[in-house]
This record gives structure tokens, C-alpha cells and sequence, in this order.
């Protein structure tokens, strides 16, 4: 093992958590525009599309064990938290999928925040 494998060990729980927030995020969003009241979902749309990026970047920046990890990450749970009361509006399946991944997404990265 080398040294910058075991340097990130640390962040791999929030990595594979930011990882799967970006999916569900994306599938929900794909989801959202197939409804029929996509345009009430408008502000929903944005934002799940900056919480799948900021999941995607902070996943990239904590695999290559940047030194800004730890910012990145506590604005990754800012946007996952805002992205769970938005989804939270909706009833359907995949908004509620959605929003309890977001809120774990935000809870893994509040810890990686501290470390």
C-alpha cells in the first residue's frame, strides 16, 4: 500500500457517500424533468444538479487528498442539505430517495469536515 493510499482511507466512507448522493442526485433530476409539473420542480432541477457536482468534486478533491478536502466537503453539506427540504417538497419515490441520501451525504461530510 502506498502512502497516498493510506492517507485517504481516512475520507473513504464520505467518498463513496459523496459518490452515491451524485447518483441519486442525477436520477432524481432525470426523474424530475419526466414529470408533469417539471416547471414547478425548476428551482428542485438546480439545485440537484449543483449538489451531484459538488458531491462529484469533493469525492475527486478528498481521492487525491487535497488540502482544501475539508472547506469543500463543508459546503458539500450545506448544498446536500438544501437539496434534502427541496426534494422533501415532493412526494414522489425518487425525490424521497433523494433527500434521505442528501441528508446522509451532508452527515458524512460534516464528519470528514472535522477530521
Amino acid at each position: 500500500m502506498t502512502i497516498a493510499q493510506t492517507s485517504v482511507e481516512k475520507y473513504q466512507s464520505c467518498i463513496d457517500a459523496c459518490n452515491r448522493c451524485m447518483q441519486v442526485c442525477e436520477e432524481c433530476l432525470q426523474s424530475c424533468l419526466k414529470e408533469e409539473d417539471a416547471k414547478a420542480r425548476a428551482r428542485c432541477i438546480s439545485i440537484l444538479r449543483d449538489c451531484a457536482d459538488i458531491c462529484s468534486l469533493a469525492s475527486q478533491f478528498m481521492a487525491r487528498n487535497s488540502e482544501f478536502s475539508r472547506q469543500l466537503c463543508d459546503l458539500c453539506a450545506t448544498i446536500c442539505d438544501s437539496c434534502a427540504v427541496e426534494c422533501d417538497r415532493f412526494k414522489d419515490q425518487h425525490c424521497r430517495l433523494c433527500a434521505d441520501e442528501c441528508r446522509r451525504c451532508a452527515q458524512e461530510c460534516r464528519q470528514m469536515a472535522k477530521i
